[in-house]
């Protein structure tokens, strides 16, 4: 596997799948790595072994710095520009889709599709560290494949607050008052002594409990099978913009 893509792990055991994502840039993700996280997760929903999933990324700095932005800079045309941002829409899709709970442990900072993830998850933890960003709007594009999941956590208001702030990081306490975060701890220590304590507990229960909350959790989505695909067409048609094409050089020359 090239480390250049990213790695994928998962471990099963006592009923829960922990899925642990890395890469090199921030935990950012490449298109091949969303697509095995995509596949995953299908795979797990789909095991009887598992009535929890643990998602999680690797290292001590970003939990996850969102779409590679090598791969933002080489898109030349709108179906490239489509496929590019249809990546998290799968994601986010097989997540809404999966017949298991999704628990996130948030460790550190989340910025644009990460902030998606995180939103994506039925349950997220986090650390004090664990602030949060949408800056797309810098760049002349929005967050516009991750927003109904975003939104769905936070609300409107919340959203419209960051997308516009969008050189300003927020606070993992500020997530955890609109909704993000169910819970935030001083340290990774700390965070995942509850993960362990949350997530065991949770396991322990009636996995059809389980299956049926997760459809209740996520009723009023059923567009998003589209939804989140016509908006990865907005985000491969403005990418491709004189405004986005010529932030993204200025940005390179830093």
């Amino acid at each position: 596997m090239n480390i250049n893509n990213g790695t994928l792990h998962t471990s099963i055991s006592n009923k829960i799948a922990t899925v642990t994502f890395a890469h090199p840039a921030s935990n950012s993700f490449p298109s091949e790595q969303l697509q095995r996280l995509t596949d995953e997760i299908n795979l797990l929903s789909n095991n009887s072994e598992v009535s929890l999933i643990l998602l999680k990324s690797e290292g001590t700095g970003a939990f996850c710095a969102g779409a590679s932005f090598d791969e933002l800079l080489a898109v030349s045309n709108l179906e490239e520009g489509a496929k590019f941002f249809s990546g998290f829409a799968n994601v986010i899709n097989a997540m809404r889709n999966c017949s298991k709970l999704i628990v996130g442990r948030i460790h550190g900072k989340a910025v644009g599709g990460g902030v998606g993830l995180a939103a994506a998850c039925d349950y997220a933890l986090a650390t004090t560290q664990s602030a949060i960003k949408l800056s797309e709007l810098a760049i002349g594009i929005g967050p516009f494949v991750i927003e109904p999941a975003v939104s769905r956590k936070i609300g409107k208001s919340a959203l419209g607050e960051m997308t516009l702030a969008a050189h300003e990081w927020k606070s993992a306490s500020w997530a955890q008052e609109k909704g993000l975060y169910a819970n935030v701890f001083e340290s990774v220590d700390e965070l995942d002594q509850e993960l362990d304590s949350f997530t065991s507990k949770l396991a322990s229960y009636n996995p059809e409990a389980l299956a049926e909350m997760k459809k209740v959790l996520w009723e009023g989505t059923e567009n998003w099978g589209t939804l989140l695909y016509e908006r990865a067409g907005i985000s491969g048609r403005l990418v491709l913009s004189d405004f986005t094409v010529n932030a993204l050089n200025q940005f390179k020359k830093k």
